[in-house]
């Protein structure tokens, strides 16, 4: 299936969340702890398999509906675009000689996550509508809204990726 390995990126997120939640106990974040570290390792492992995610989606969009092949590849550039932003920026916060060596440019800074958001949001609308559908309407909806309560407050990281895990848990039953 698409997401044979679905668990896998938000069980990644949801750790991500929780090691920032644990690195925030002090009332500072502090760069050099294992928390941070671990867990901006954890969201770049995190985003590689969203990446993945994007891939599979367009190939199973291709396979079954094949005449939105323009939406289907814009929305996946889109995805891979911004999940690469999204790579740059966690690899400048983890090497800061590679931030330094390499600055991302600001509309990387703003637009990738959006672009990743957008192009993966897409793709999933795409899966809750084709026939067969892989996806329930639902699914879409609830990743939405676990990107956004995410956007809202960097400390709803685990609640956030719960809800991601819940709109995208159809995708890693086996097709019927």
């Amino acid at each position: 299936m698409v997401t044979a390995r679905g668990r896998d990126r938000v069980t990644l997120l949801f750790g991500y969340g929780v090691l920032r939640l644990l690195d925030g106990l002090d009332g500072h974040r502090d760069k050099s702890a294992w928390p941070w570290l671990a867990g901006h390792t954890l969201f770049l492992l995190g985003i590689v398999l969203f990446a993945v995610l994007v891939v599979g989606l367009r190939r199973l969009l291709l396979a079954t509906s094949p005449r939105q092949r323009v939406l289907t590849d814009v929305a996946t550039v889109a995805g891979l675009v911004g999940a690469a932003a999204f790579g740059w920026v966690i690899l400048g916060d983890l090497f800061p000689g590679f931030a330094d060596a390499v600055p991302p440019p600001d509309p990387v800074l703003i637009g990738g996550p959006a672009l990743f958001e957008l192009g993966l949001l897409t793709l999933l609308v795409r899966a809750a509508v084709v026939r067969p559908r892989p996806l329930p309407a639902w699914g879409p909806v609830l990743v939405l809204v676990g990107f956004l309560a995410i956007g809202v407050e960097l400390d709803l990281l685990p609640v956030g990726a719960a809800l991601v895990f819940a709109g995208l848990f159809p995708l890693a039953r086996p097709a019927r």
